[in-house]
Formats: structure tokens, sequence, C-alpha cells
């Protein structure tokens, strides 16, 4: 019983592993296009508290994107704490992984003043500025630069140094 437990899990690891490339390419594309936020959103449906820190993460940006969308400010505003809930579940867990804390200042970057979801900005910003160099996916870590280079809270000269790397 034990073998099958295990190897059940070691194939749905692989498999979500395997998917994870697809995830962070349906993040980027959510998070410019609209037209591609509900696609994102299905992709994560059956992702729970339960599942890999990385996948609670970006089901909670695919909440808090799918909310930008929603039809009333009360829709907008629980459905936004909704999906960031997720994200803070993932880093309150493992507060050490590097793609909830890329996903977390993506989120935070662009959310709006009023909502007051900010304050890790900085936090997350030295973090993934100091981790850069042990990101071991080729993928994640094109994925993070991309953003860094693009992003507002980056400086050029921080920008500079990672495009360096």
């Amino acid at each position: 019983m034990k073998f099958l437990i295990t190897l059940i899990t070691t194939c749905s690891l692989f498999i979500l592993s395997l998917e994870l490339s697809q995830v962070r390419v349906a993040y980027k594309e959510a998070a410019h296009d609209k037209t591609k936020v509900e696609a994102f959103n299905k992709m994560l449906e059956g992702v729970t508290k339960n599942s890999t820190v990385t996948l609670v993460a970006y089901k909670g940006a695919s909440i808090a994107l799918k909310a930008k969308f929603a039809e009333t400010v009360k829709e907008k505003k629980e459905g936004f704490f909704d999906g960031v809930s997720y994200i803070e579940f993932a880093i309150e867990k493992e507060p050490n992984a590097i793609e909830p804390r890329f996903v977390r200042i993506g989120i935070q970057e662009n959310s709006p003043k009023i909502l007051k979801y900010k304050d890790n900005i900085d936090e997350d910003k030295l973090f993934l500025l100091k981790q850069y160099n042990n990101i071991s996916s080729t993928d994640l870590k094109k994925h993070v630069k991309d953003y860094i280079l693009q992003s507002n809270v980056f400086t050029d000269l921080e920008k500079q140094s990672i495009n360096n790397q």
C-alpha cells in the first residue's frame, strides 16, 4: 500500500513539474492579456493548499487576476484577497521558496494602491536579487529575469546586474 501511494505521489509530482513551464507561460500571458486570464484560472482549478507551494502561489495569482475583471467592486476586492490568501499561504509554508516570492512581487507591484497590498515589494525584490544565482531551473530563471527587466520596482543598476548574469 505504501509503495502504491509513493508511486502515485511521485508520478503526480513529475506530471506537475512538467506542467510548471506551461503555468509560468500562462501566468505571464494572463498578466498582460485579459483574454488569457480565464484559461490560466482553469489550468489551476484543481490546485489546493495541499499542492506544492509553487502551484498554490500561481493559483492565488490566477484568482487575483480573475478578480480584476469581476463585475462589482465587492467581487473584485473579495476575489483579489482570496487570491492573495493563497500566495501568502504558500510563502508562509515555505518562506525561502523563490517562485512564490516571484509571484507575490508581481501581484503587489501591479495591484491598485487602494487595496494596500504592497508591503512586501522591497523584501521580495531583495530576496529575488540575492537568490537569482541560486535558481536552478533555466526556465524559471528566464521568467524572473524577464520580470525584473520590465519591472518598475527594480533600479537600472539592479536590472543591469541581472542582465549581465
